[in-house]
């Protein structure tokens, strides 16, 4: 059977609060791992805690936190293992079932060495039970409004990417980027900042605005804008 599977990344460092999760890596590192819907779900039932993968290059370290819509997980450490040597047990901590079959998933140059990963899964994404607020106190928004604030400094952004992304729901990034006329990737970021904040939330396909950035928008008298 095809497993879905879901694109992590390590997102940019964001200042800390109390609602807000620190990360420990500098804030222009971010890197990219493939792991299976079963695979989430296995680490936070407890029942997995191995991931094993092929890169001419080590991709994560040691006390590397994903924070993701499953949960945050943290990279508790990274071993290079001669793939012959990958039991049927680790295979399972895993999600795979035999040693045979994650030999069978292993991609990339067949020189490349072969690390195993060990996950350790520490709670529900922050993110997302900040982004379910909606009763927002004026306080709330004088914080968000500092936060933006603060991210606009450069530049003037934040407040005209909520409403295109409050008024075009499901759009995907490039899509976006041309109705802002930006780039994509750096617009991607930008958006990733936003949703720490707990004001968007990545869909399967796009993005859409989170129920406490409806309710910022909404206060502020700031509807979004439909193209």
């Amino acid at each position: 059977m095809v497993q879905t599977r879901t694109r992590l990344r390590l997102y940019e460092h964001e200042p800390s609060s109390d609602k807000t999760l620190t990360l420990r890596r500098p804030a222009d590192w971010v890197t990219t791992v493939i792991l299976s819907i079963t695979v989430l779900e296995g680490l936070a039932a407890g029942t997995i805690d191995l991931a094993f993968r092929r890169w001419s290059h080590q991709n994560v370290h040691p006390g590397d936190v994903m924070r993701l819509e499953a949960g945050v997980i943290e990279v508790e450490s990274v071993e290079v293992v001669d793939p012959a040597a990958i039991t049927d047990d680790e295979a399972r901590r895993s999600g795979a079932e035999s040693a045979n079959a994650v030999r069978g998933t292993l991609r990339g140059p067949a020189d490349a060495p072969v690390y195993r990963v060990r996950l350790r899964y520490l709670g529900p994404d922050p993110r997302r039970a900040l982004s379910e607020e909606t009763d927002l106190s004026e306080k709330d928004i004088e914080a968000i409004r500092d936060r933006l604030s603060k991210m606009d400094r450069r530049r003037s952004w934040t407040h005209e990417t909520l409403r295109i992304i409050a008024g075009n729901p499901g759009r995907r990034a490039q899509e976006l980027a041309d109705l802002l006329g930006r780039e994509k990737e750096p617009l991607k970021v930008d958006i990733r900042k936003l949703k720490g904040l707990g004001l968007t939330l990545s869909l399967e396909v796009g993005y859409r605005i989170s129920p406490r950035g409806a309710a910022y928008l909404r206060l502020t008298g700031e509807p979004g804008r439909t193209c």
